[in-house]
C-alpha cells in the first residue's frame, strides 16, 4: 500500500521531485565517469604495434618488488608489493642463447628501442619517434617499399608514414636528434608495416649504429620469439617461461606485449587509478552532501502534507517508509539516467586526458558495466540515506503536534544535529592540523579535499545557526535600506533552515573551487621561488626538442665556461618514489646553490648522493650515511650521502652526479644546461650554432618557461576536478530554484498586501546576495585554512598563492549563479495571478 501511495505521490509532485532527480542524476553520472577511469586504469588494454608479428615477447621486469613476512597468532604470512620504475629496464643480451636453445623456438630477434627524433618542420604530428636496428623490423614486420636496408653508419630507413609527412625519398638527407649530438643521415630506404602502426614512427639504423645510439652495451630492450612448426603460442610461452626460470625477465603474449612496448601507457595505469580513485572519493562525498541537502529541502517543502499524515494516525515507520520508497523510486530512475550519461562522460574525460598528454593514446578507454552499476547503487544508497535523515524530525513528532509544528520552522535545532556539526567541525580542524604536518604531495592532496568536504558538512549541519547569527549582523543594515530589504531579513531569519541548504552548496562551491585553483600554484610557486634563489648561472640553455646533447655542454666548457648539465628522473628508495636530478659536479657551486646545510657538494661523485632535508628526515640520513636505492631503469645502487640541502622543493629530493644518472634514463639529454660565463648571450649562441633546437635564455626567462609547464600540468588537475565543481554549481542552481519555486503563496500574499513585483524581486535579490555573502565568508575561510595548512606542510611557510583576480571571478560566478537561479523562478512565480494562488492554497 505504501509503495502505491509513494508512486502516486511522486506522480502528483513531479515538480517537487525534479530537484532531487537532477541532483541524483548528476551524482550517478559523476560516479560512473570516475569509475570508468578507474576501470581503465585497472583493466585498460594496451595493444601492441611494433611486436605484432612476434607471438611471444620477452622483456625486463619494470617493477621494484618488496616482500614482507608477517607473524600473527602463530601463523606466518607473506605480503608482496610492486611499484613501477620510471625508465625502461633492459635485458642482458646473453639471454638470446638461452632462448634460442629452448624447445619449440625457431627464431629469436633482439630489439633495441631508443630516442630518435627526426628534425623536420612541424615535428612528428604527436607521434612518438623511436630508433631501432633494422634487424628488428621483422617484429612488426616492416618491409622495404623502396631503397635498401641500412648498411653504413650514416644510412637510415624511415617508415612510410614519416616519409609521407616529411616528403622524404631515397637519397634525401635527414637530421636526427638521438641520444648523442644531432647527426645527418642518408635515407637509404622507406619501409611500410604490414600491421597498423598509429601511435609511433620508426627509424631504422644499421646494427652497429643502433647499438651506439642505444648506449647500453651488452643489453637489449626485448626479444621477439617465433615458434617452430607445430608449436602454438601457448606451448611456446610455457617453454620460454621454464627456460627463463630464475631470471627477472617477463614473458608476454597477446595484449601483454603492448605493456612491454608502451611503458608510458603501463605507467599511466597507476596514474588513472589514483586520479579516478581520488575523483571518485571526492565526488562521492560531495554527492552525499548535495543529495542530503536537496532531500532535506524537499521534505521541508512537504512538511505540512507529512504532518497531516501524522495527524490522521500515520505511524512514524510509515512516514519513513513512504519517504524511503519515494527516494528509491526517484533514485532508481535518476541513477539509470545518470549512469547512461556517465559512460560517454568518462570517455570524453579520458579523451581530454589524452589530448593534454596526461594519458597516452595507447591506453584504450575501457567501458564496462561495473561503473554504471556502481553509479546506480551509490545513487540508490545516497537517496535512501538522505530521505531517512531528512525524515527524522517529522517522523518523530506526535500526531497532535504535527499540524502546529508544520506552520513554521522549529525554533531550535535538534541537539543531535548540533553535536554532529560540532564533532565534524572538530574533525575538520584535526584534518587541517594533520595537513600542516604532511610533507609529500601524494599524502597531502587527498587530505586537502577531504578537509574541505568535512568542514562544509559541518556547515550543512550548523547552517541554520550560522544563518541566524549572520542575520544578527546584517539585520540592522538591511532594515535601513528599504521595505524589500526588511522583508528579506525577516525571511532569512524566519526560514533559516531553508536558506541553510543554499548556504551549504554555495559554501562548498566557493571553498572547493578556491582549493582546486590555488593548491597547485601554492606548491608550484614555492618550488619556483627556491629554484630562482638556487640558480646562479648567467645563462640557461634549453631545447625545443628532447633535450640538450652532452656535446653541446662540452663545446661550452672548451671556452673555459662552467656548464652544468641537468637531467631529471625519479628513483625509488624501497617502494617510495623520489624526484631526482643529475648535475655535473665540476664547477657546480658556480651555477647552482641548493642551500647546503650539512656536508659538501664537492664530494658529489658517481658513488655519492646529495639529499634534501625532507628526504634526510624521512630516511634518517646524514652526511656519511649509506642509502640503498633503485635507479630509474631498475638498477640497484648503494651510495654514500655527501650533503644535505634545504631547497628540495625546487630541485628534487635526491641529486646525483650527472654521468651516473644519465646512464640509467631513457633520455640522457639534459633538460637544461646552466652556464657560468662572462660572455654575452650572442657569443654563447654562436658556440651552439651546430646544435639545432637549442636556445640560450636568461634565468628569468627559464623561470617563465617553468611557469608555463606548471600551468600545463595544473590544467590536468583542474580538469579532473571540474566535473565535481560543475556538479556543485548545478546543485546551487537546483537548490535555489527549488527554494524560490516553493514560495508562490508567499509572493501572492505579498502582492495582495500591496507589494509590487519590483519590490518582491528586490527582496529576492537581497536574500540571494545575503546568502552569497555568508557563503563566500564561510567558503573562503575554509579554503584559506586548508590552503594555509597545505602551504605550511609542503613549503614550510604559511603563504598560499592566491590570484586576486581569479578569486574575485570565483565569487562573482557564485553570485551570478545565485542571482540567476533566484530571478528566473521568481519571475515565473510572479506571473500567476495573486488572487488565484491565494484562493487555491486556502
Amino acid at each position: 500500500m505504501m509503495l502505491r501511495y509513494a508512486l502516486k505521490s511522486v506522480r502528483a509532485r513531479k515538480a517537487g521531485f525534479l530537484g532531487a532527480f537532477v541532483a541524483l542524476m548528476c551524482a550517478a553520472a559523476l560516479i560512473t565517469a570516475c569509475g570508468s577511469l578507474l576501470e581503465t586504469g585497472l583493466r585498460g588494454t594496451i595493444r601492441t604495434e611494433r611486436y605484432t608479428a612476434a607471438p611471444v615477447v620477452v622483456s625486463a621486469d619494470q617493477n621494484v618488488h618488496r616482500t614482507t613476512v608477517k607473524h600473527k597468532k602463530g601463523k606466518t604470512g607473506t605480503k608482496h608489493k610492486a611499484k613501477p620504475v620510471a625508465e625502461r629496464a633492459w635485458l642482458p643480451q646473453g639471454l638470446a642463447g638461452t632462448l634460442a636453445h629452448t624447445p619449440g623456438v625457431a627464431r629469436v630477434i633482439p630489439e633495441l628501442t631508443f630516442l630518435a627524433q627526426p628534425l623536420i618542420p612541424g615535428g612528428t604530428g604527436g607521434r612518438s619517434a623511436y630508433g631501432h636496428a633494422w634487424d628488428s623490423a621483422a617484429l612488426t614486420p616492416y618491409r622495404l617499399a623502396a631503397g635498401s636496408a641500412p648498411k653504413a653508419a650514416t644510412d637510415l630507413v624511415v617508415d612510410s608514414w614519416l616519409a609521407g609527412r616529411a616528403h622524404l625519398q631515397v637519397g634525401d638527407r635527414l637530421t636526427v636528434q638521438s641520444t648523442r649530438a644531432p647527426r645527418g643521415y642518408r635515407v637509404s630506404g622507406v619501409a611500410a608495416p604490414d600491421a597498423a602502426v598509429r601511435h609511433q614512427t620508426s627509424l631504422f639504423f644499421s646494427t652497429a649504429e643502433a647499438r651506439r645510439l642505444a648506449a647500453h652495451p651488452g643489453e637489449v630492450t626485448a626479444f621477439g620469439v617465433f615458434p617452430g612448426p607445430g608449436t602454438d603460442t601457448g606451448r611456446l610461452r610455457r617453454a620460454v617461461v621454464r627456460a627463463l626460470h630464475g631470471t627477472t625477465a617477463q614473458v608476454g603474449t597477446g595484449d601483454a606485449r603492448g605493456t612491454a612496448e608502451f611503458l608510458d601507457a603501463a605507467a599511466a595505469r597507476t596514474r588513472l587509478v589514483s586520479t579516478g580513485g581520488a575523483m571518485g572519493g571526492t565526488s562521492l562525498l560531495v554527492a552525499v552532501l548535495v543529495v542530503v541537502g536537496t532531500f532535506t529541502l524537499t521534505v521541508q517543502q512537504r512538511y505540512r502534507e507529512l504532518a497531516l499524515l501524522r495527524a490522521i494516525a500515520a505511524r512514524s515507520g510509515q512516514i519513513r517508509g513512504l519517504l524511503g520508497r519515494e527516494a528509491l523510486l526517484v533514485g532508481g530512475v535518476a541513477g539509470c539516467a545518470g549512469a547512461l550519461l556517465g559512460l560517454p562522460l568518462g570517455s570524453w574525460l579520458h579523451s581530454r586526458f589524452v589530448a593534454m598528454g596526461a594519458v597516452p593514446a595507447t591506453l584504450r578507454h575501457t567501458v564496462g558495466v561495473l561503473p554504471a552499476f556502481a553509479g546506480v547503487a551509490v545513487t540508490l544508497a545516497a537517496a535512501w540515506v538522505s530521505a531517512r535523515l531528512a525524515s527524522r524530525r517529522v517522523a518523530r513528532i506526535r500526531p497532535a503536534e504535527a499540524l502546529a509544528e508544520s506552520r513554521s520552522e522549529p525554533a531550535r535545532l535538534a541537539w543531535g544535529r548540533v553535536l554532529a556539526g560540532l564533532l565534524l567541525l572538530a574533525g575538520g580542524t584535526v584534518l587541517v592540523v594533520v595537513l600542516s604536518a604532511l610533507h609529500t604531495e601524494p599524502a597531502s592532496t587527498p587530505v586537502t579535499f577531504l578537509a574541505v568536504v568535512v568542514l562544509c558538512t559541518s556547515v550543512a549541519l550548523l547552517g541554520p545557526l550560522l544563518v541566524r547569527a549572520a542575520m544578527l549582523l546584517l539585520g540592522g543594515p538591511l532594515r535601513l535600506t528599504g521595505p524589500g530589504s526588511r522583508l528579506a531579513a525577516a525571511n532569512l531569519r524566519g526560514n533559516a533552515a531553508r536558506m541553510a541548504s543554499v548556504v551549504t552548496h554555495l559554501t562548498l562551491l566557493v571553498g572547493m573551487t578556491c582549493t582546486v585553483l590555488f593548491v597547485q600554484p601554492t606548491l608550484g610557486d614555492a618550488a619556483r621561488a627556491q629554484a630562482r634563489e638556487g640558480v646562479r648561472a648567467d645563462w640557461v640553455v634549453v631545447a625545443a626538442g628532447p633535450g640538450v646533447p652532452a656535446e653541446a655542454a662540452r663545446e661550452l666548457r672548451a671556452d673555459h665556461d662552467v656548464a652544468t648539465e641537468v637531467v631529471r628522473t625519479t628513483v625509488r628508495v624501497g617502494l617510495d618514489k623520489y624526484a631526482a636530478q643529475g648535475v655535473t659536479p665540476a664547477g657546480l657551486t658556480r651555477t647552482w646553490d641548493p642551500g647546503v646545510t650539512r656536508g659538501s657538494l664537492g664530494r658529489l661523485t658517481d658513488r655519492t648522493v646529495a639529499v634534501s632535508e625532507l628526504a634526510a628526515e624521512q630516511l634518517h640520513l646524514k652526511p656519511g650515511s649509506t642509502v640503498r636505492l633503485t635507479l630509474g631503469d631498475g638498477t640497484p645502487a648503494t651510495l654514500t650521502v655527501a650533503a644535505v640541502y634545504a631547497k628540495g622543493l625546487g630541485f628534487g629530493d635526491l641529486t646525483f652526479a650527472h654521468d651516473l644518472l644519465a646512464r640509467h634514463v631513457d633520455n640522457p639529454l639534459a633538460a637544461s644546461v646552466l652556464v657560468g660565463t662572462t660572455r654575452s648571450r650572442t657569443q654563447v649562441e654562436a658556440t651552439l650554432r651546430a646544435f639545432p633546437g637549442t636556445r640560450v635564455v636568461s634565468p628569468r626567462a627559464a623561470d617563465h618557461l617553468q611557469a608555463q609547464r606548471q600551468q600545463a600540468n595544473a590544467e590536468v588537475n583542474h580538469l579532473a576536478m571540474a566535473l565535481v565543481l560543475a556538479f556543485t554549481a548545478i546543485a546551487v542552481v537546483n537548490t535555489l530554484a527549488m527554494s524560490v519555486a516553493e514560495r508562490v503563496r508567499e509572493f501572492a500574499l505579498l502582492r495582495l498586501a500591496g507589494a509590487t513585483r519590483r519590490q518582491v524581486l528586490r527582496m529576492l535579490r537581497t536574500e540571494a546576495l545575503s546568502v552569497v555573502l555568508l557563503a563566500t565568508v564561510l567558503g573562503s575561510g575554509i579554503a584559506l585554512a586548508v590552503l594555509t595548512a597545505f602551504s605550511v606542510g609542503m613549503t614550510g611557510r604559511a603563504a598560499p598563492s592566491v590570484t586576486p583576480l581569479l578569486y574575485v571571478t570565483v565569487v562573482a560566478v557564485a553570485g551570478l549563479l545565485a542571482l540567476v537561479a533566484t530571478a528566473l523562478p521568481g519571475r515565473a512565480a510572479l506571473r500567476v495571478r495573486a488572487v488565484t494562488v491565494a484562493t487555491a492554497k486556502e
